[in-house]
């Protein structure tokens, strides 16, 4: 329990290389050290849920609210223990990020599994619908040539500057990096209030039957996506305005770009299939 509390609030303990050959890491695996962040993540997550549970149902808000700040205040935490590993004590060798290569593959392919069952959904119910009309009587769909259709082109251009953020890495331009990370931060977050507003406006909901259910929750999904990625890759930002990337050592910005075109070509198969074929 004294380690959980150390860690919390110090962080993972090394010393400074200039104090002895001894605190240089030799051994190019690493084992990482116990910690109490995936088990506060869970509660915390756990806490958010319930409390929007709650406030859906017409209770106060405060759970929510308590869970969401805990839920950030574990993330910048953990991320500051991950940091420390990669930037500072240099635990991610090469080895090591080859199985950090291995598990954000598979990560995404749980991803991809993820979204495919509720296209899934989708088409089980568009294909052979039960009133015999698709969208069911009632319900107007989104116009896909209006805000979709913007959405659409704001979130392939983050896409493209995401990718000139990671070509600067390589080529040692650290002033355009920072230029591309600022305008994809800016892009994705232009996206999620766009898709709010998309929301706010629509003459549907989520309780309108499986085509509200459907369309609500694929794309409510994607949005909580894009909210993660946003924050992954302001992360990034303050780690290449803090000189924490190399042309050879970036991995967390790979990770944080793999995942944001993952989320743009999840949005590009919603786009054609609910919105423009749906």
């Amino acid at each position: 329990m004294t380690h959980f509390i150390r860690k919390i609030w110090k962080g993972p303990h090394y010393s400074s290389p200039f104090h002895g050959t001894e605190s240089f890491h030799v051994s190019p695996y690493y084992l990482v050290e116990a910690s109490p962040w995936p088990l506060l993540m869970g509660g915390a997550a756990f806490m958010m849920l319930g409390g929007l549970t709650f406030y859906m149902h017409g209770n106060s808000p405060m759970l929510l609210w308590f869970g969401l700040l805990t839920v950030l205040f574990i993330m910048m935490r953990w991320f500051r223990d991950i940091i420390c590993e990669a930037t500072y004590m240099g635990y991610h060798t090469k080895p090591v990020e080859t199985g950090l290569r291995v598990g954000m593959m598979l990560f995404i392919v749980s991803e991809i599994m993820f979204f495919f069952s509720f296209f899934w959904a989708y088409f089980h119910s568009a294909l052979v619908p039960v009133y015999g009309s698709w969208p069911p009587v009632g319900i107007l769909p989104m116009n896909p040539y209006e805000m979709p259709l913007t959405n659409t082109i704001i979130l392939l251009s983050s896409g493209v500057t995401v990718t000139y953020a990671h070509h600067s890495i390589i080529m040692k331009n650290r002033n355009d990096c920072l230029i591309a990370l600022q305008l994809t931060c800016t892009l994705g977050i232009l996206f999620t209030l766009l898709q709010l507003y998309e929301y706010y406006n629509a003459t549907f909901t989520i309780s309108d039957g499986v085509y509200g259910s459907c369309f609500f929750v694929a794309t409510g999904f994607h949005g909580l996506h894009v909210i993660i990625g946003s924050t992954f890759l302001l992360v990034c930002l303050f780690r290449a305005w803090k000189h924490h990337f190399s042309s050879n050592h970036h991995f967390g910005f790979e990770a944080a770009a793999w995942y944001w075109h993952f989320v743009d070509v999840v949005w590009l198969f919603l786009y054609m299939c609910i919105y423009w074929w749906g």
